[in-house]
């Protein structure tokens, strides 16, 4: 495995473990503040949806850009209920047909490509998860990120902003499987296999 991609999944999940501990705590407090009757505020129906947005993308990131262990899977269960968290009922929806286990380091080429193609649904959009590792988004409008695809392609991050990084870890991921990504680019579709 490249070193600097270990070293930067292990930074990853290093973050998304110090922050999901300080996230639940304010979903307790915020559960406490329910209980003690304040259940109708706007106020505190904005810190809920807040905390459960940012409990889903850690959630999400830490499968993404974290560590995967030799031999750790992840249940379907709990794929589906971290797409859910993760997308929040947004403009993006995600068909996960594949049924079963996946393993933590399939899941994790997985979920950044579905991070890479989610950009180019900024105007919303299904992705599609098939199995033996296709993964598809549509959408009547796409935003074209040509130098994202053409860095996934080079399988290098030279160019590509903060936002755009999962371009850059999506080749390595998939290297560390021993695979490469295919990329298909028509005018309302782009699929991602591997």
């Amino acid at each position: 495995m490249d070193d600097d991609f270990d070293l930067a999944a292990r930074l990853a999940s290093r973050i998304c473990h110090d922050l999901i501990s300080p996230v639940g705590a304010i979903g307790n407090g915020v559960e406490l503040l329910a209980m003690a009757g304040l259940q109708n505020s706007p106020e505190l129906a904005l810190v809920d949806d807040s905390v459960k947005n940012a409990q889903g993308r850690i959630k999400f990131f830490r499968i993404a850009f974290g560590r995967a262990e030799e031999g750790q899977a992840v249940s379907e269960a709990e794929i589906l209920a971290t797409l859910a968290d993760y997308l929040g009922g947004g403009r993006v929806q995600v068909d996960w047909p594949a049924p079963g286990t996946v393993g933590r380091a399939e899941l994790r080429a997985i979920f950044l490509a579905i991070n890479c193609l989610e950009i180019e649904l900024a105007y919303g959009g299904v992705i599609e998860v098939r199995p033996s590792w296709e993964v598809v988004a549509r959408a009547p409008r796409l935003r074209n990120e040509a130098a994202a695809w053409e860095a996934l392609e080079r399988g290098d991050g030279a160019g590509l902003s903060p936002a755009q990084l999962q371009f850059a870890m999506l080749p390595k991921a998939l290297a560390a499987l021993g695979r490469a990504a295919e990329v298909a680019r028509l005018e309302e579709e782009v699929a991602i296999r591997f």
